[in-house]
């Protein structure tokens, strides 16, 4: 099949850790490679936004990124963006004019805008992964929220435009029911793993303390790396490593607010802001710990738990969005109540305690994510959902929610 993915901000090519550049990257990349693998020509649309980029690179992986003329060719805040998509979906259009593809698969909701408008006058089927929902970051950040105030209508448009919504997790289905979009035309197809990157066994990045927990994100305060930081007093002889972040953290808010709570609470000398961490160097970090934390307020999905549990470390993690579906309580790990560092703190305490219990959720983790969660089993669920659409039906949702 002839597969364009459209993912307007989040190039697959980008340096991950800064301010834009996370999850979304890591799940194109890694779905447009093993779809690759499956036999298909799949081509990457991203916003060029920088003026040496050519307009088109074939990837290592065998996928092409098509670099989109719209709006200047430098960086742009993805909230201020959304101008931009016009211009965005008449390359798109013209693109596709010369040679339609069999599908469309877009990346957030100014993406699905952008694809909506190149399709309108085709018949190419639009299927639409939203990582994100600005009804939820709305809820969660209220007057901190820096999207343009037509995200919701704008997400609600794309919804009812597009042909599948694939959610990744059973919470935004919820979320998506509740905006008034139809349930019949969404499934569940999640984010993945790179499970040959992220293994048990591998290289093990030293530490300077008995025990270790490490986190991973941008460094933003949903989050939730302060209350990390305030649990740390009730968990004894353990370092916190913090990753993420732009190059220079010495420059960085978020970072100096963080190590002032450290300094505040007492923990300074525990607490390591490590930065920016090469993918390829993330795999022998986690296997450093013994817990990796991930306790954000909200999360529409959650990669780095699935990282950790395929090296076969535990998680604690909120009780949030997708961390429900990819950490099963007592058994890959413990979910705890979001933005409470007494509730972590517990979490915590009582897991390093127990180093045998750590080890079997360990072993646990790791076999979920390499029946559920590697990417060539999400490529295989995704294409599915593509071929029922050029046979002119949806694949029923059941046969592609995930278990538990």
């Amino acid at each position: 099949m002839r597969i364009a993915m459209v993912s307007e901000h989040a190039s697959p090519l980008a340096v991950l850790g800064g301010a834009d550049a996370g999850g979304q990257n890591v799940h194109v990349a890694s779905l447009a490679a093993a779809l690759v693998r499956r036999g298909h020509d799949v081509v990457v649309h991203t916003r060029r936004d920088g003026e040496a980029l050519p307009g088109r690179v074939t990837t290592p992986d065998g996928y092409e990124v098509v670099h989109v003329p719209a709006g200047p060719p430098a960086e742009v805040p993805k909230d201020e963006l959304l101008p931009h998509m016009a211009e965005f979906g008449r390359f798109l259009h013209e693109q596709w004019q010369e040679k339609a593809p069999d599908v469309v698969h877009s990346h957030f909701w100014m993406s699905g805008l952008a694809s909506v408008l190149a399709a309108r006058r085709s018949r190419v089927p639009i299927v639409h992964t939203y990582h994100a929902l600005g009804t939820v970051k709305r809820r969660h950040q209220g007057a901190d929220d820096t999207s343009p105030p037509q995200r919701v209508a704008v997400e609600r448009l794309v919804g009812q435009e597009a042909t599948v919504i694939a959610a990744t997790c059973a919470d935004e289905v919820r979320e998506l029911v509740a905006m008034g979009l139809r349930r019949d035309k969404t499934v569940v197809v999640p984010c993945g793993v790179d499970t040959d990157l992220f293994g048990v066994a591998g290289p093990v990045v030293p530490r300077s303390a008995p025990r270790r927990i490490v986190s991973v994100g941008r460094l933003l305060p949903r989050k939730g790396f302060a209350d990390l930081i305030a649990a740390l007093p009730m968990v004894p002889d353990t370092e916190l490593v913090i990753v993420g972040g732009p190059p220079d953290l010495t420059a960085d808010p978020e970072a100096r607010r963080l190590l002032a709570v450290a300094q505040s609470l007492g923990v300074a000398d525990r607490v390591q802001l490590a930065g920016q961490v090469a993918r390829t160097d993330m795999p022998a970090l986690l296997r450093s710990a013994d817990v990796v934390a991930c306790v954000p307020w909200y999360e529409p999905f959650g990669i780095v738990p699935l990282e950790a549990m395929a090296c076969g470390v535990p998680v604690v993690a909120s009780e949030v969005g997708g961390l429900t579906d990819t950490v099963v309580d007592g058994v890959t790990g413990v979910l705890t109540a979001p933005r409470d560092p007494r509730a972590l703190g517990r979490a915590l305490r009582t897991l390093l305690a127990d180093p045998s219990r750590g080890t079997a959720y360990g072993i646990a983790g790791r076999d979920r994510v390499e029946a559920m969660y590697s990417w060539d089993e999400v490529a295989a669920r995704t294409e599915l959902v593509y071929r029922g659409l050029a046979a002119g039906r949806l694949v029923p949702t059941d046969r592609l929610a995930v278990a538990r």
